[in-house]
């Protein structure tokens, strides 16, 4: 596909996100008074609490007032953004009409309908989001605890952890080796940990060109893999070296005292060591019998309604969308189509109509800081699941895709934040 025909469908997703940014009210009827409750506030949560303002009463429950965003923080890592770029505060949402709790949910009461927060009080609701995010599965691998992520820092949720990453990367001997490590199973953002080396052996080319990125793969195949591969090839030659599972990319222990890590080959000693650890949904998703005995948590993909718990929908990383990847613009998506089922719910005027069946999803990874890749896809429902149109278009460009990418991230925070 040529690159005219890439830059068109990156304006179409950009503008997909546009147009689900907010439910439309002609009539400035609201849904009777009801309340929904959003808890979480990233892409997902703040999104659809966006998308909800005007039509319900809406409330968003988050304990941090600042959310620093994941898309983007690689390019943090290497000096190409500094930290206060990928970050956004809940004003935005204030004034578009979302009422933000500065608090932590604790407990969800579901017979009650209300949740509890963390300083004691308890908020009703008529409907209930769950946008809670992800948790780590700490001890995978063995020796890999949070105290531990202050040594050898994982960076998979931005902020200090990025910092941290950052300053030991600037600090790493001439010639040094940075090892990450890839954990098998459902993941946020997929790419990023390519993307991440990508960037990275951009970095050493420049500062540090004797140095060395080993991956550590618990799989044996990882997205776009072939245009990857092919970037590796021509922008950092001999420099990224990606081991899959079969050749013992595995990580099963880290000892961070030797500063090492061991897989079946063997015991491998590295100047930076980035551990991505397994995910699953968060601790209060799995507390408030959201989660299926597979870990994440099932969905009705008309509505987002969970299946196990009725009048509860889950969007985002958390939920199970498949084919939809854990990443900033399906959570995005996911929030829309939620919003909409949940306010033709209550007996409102919009709901799902029939152009609005497809959900898009469009995901940049930075290859170097004039390259970047683009992956864009279109999701529809199909007899009750979700399936994915044609394979979805991907392109490989120079500075226009990394335009197109800085583009794309400033439009959906401000379709998602308000900001």
């Amino acid at each position: 596909m040529r690159r005219r025909q890439f830059a068109s469908l990156a304006a179409a997703a950009v503008a997909a996100v546009a147009a689900g940014r907010r439910i439309s009210h002609a009539s400035g009827a609201r849904s009777g008074g009801a309340r929904v409750v959003v808890v979480g506030g990233g892409f997902a949560g703040a999104s659809c609490a966006l998308a909800l303002s005007g039509s319900c009463d809406v409330m968003l429950i988050d304990p941090d007032e600042r959310y620093v965003t994941c898309p983007m923080s690689n390019a943090v890592i290497v000096g190409l953004r500094e930290l206060e770029s990928i970050t956004v505060t809940r004003k935005g949402l204030r004034t578009r009409g979302v009422r933000v709790v500065g608090d932590r949910v604790v407990a969800v009461d579901t017979r009650r309908r209300q949740v509890r927060l963390s300083r004691g009080a308890t908020v009703r609701f008529d409907r209930l989001v769950m946008a809670p995010g992800i948790r780590f599965l700490w001890g995978r691998p063995e020796g890999y605890t949070e105290a531990v992520s202050a040594r050898m820092p994982h960076a998979w949720q931005a902020g200090r952890q990025t910092e941290l990453l950052a300053a030991q990367l600037s600090a790493m001997r001439p010639g040094g080796v940075v090892a990450i490590s890839v954990p098998a199973g459902p993941m946020r953002c997929p790419p990023g940990p390519f993307e991440r080396a990508s960037l990275i052996a951009g970095f050493l080319k420049q500062k540090n060109p004797r140095g060395k990125v080993l991956i550590f793969d618990a799989n044996n195949h990882f997205p776009k893999q072939d245009v990857f591969v092919d970037a590796w090839q021509a922008l950092y030659p001999g420099m990224i070296q990606w081991i899959p599972v079969v050749e013992g990319g595995a990580v099963v222990r880290v000892d961070p005292a030797a500063f090492s890590l061991t897989t079946s080959t063997g015991t491998h000693r590295a100047d930076v060591i980035n551990i991505i650890p397994p995910q699953a949904p968060s601790s209060i998703a799995v507390e408030a019998g959201l989660a299926s005995d597979h870990g994440w948590c099932p969905i009705d993909p008309e509505t987002f309604e969970s299946t196990l718990v009725s009048g509860v929908h889950v969007i985002g990383d958390a939920c199970i969308a498949d084919p939809m990847p854990k990443a900033a613009s399906s959570a995005h998506a996911q929030a829309g189509r939620c919003a909409r089922a949940i306010v033709a719910g209550l007996g409102g005027h919009d709901g799902l109509g029939a152009g609005e069946t497809a959900m898009e999803s469009v995901c940049y990874s930075l290859l170097a800081s004039d390259r970047a890749l683009s992956i864009h896809a279109r999701f529809e429902l199909t007899d009750g699941k979700i399936t994915q149109l044609p394979p979805p278009a991907s392109a490989a460009g120079g500075p226009e895709e990394v335009r197109n990418a800085a583009a794309w991230y400033r439009r959906i925070l401000a379709d998602s934040f308000g900001a």
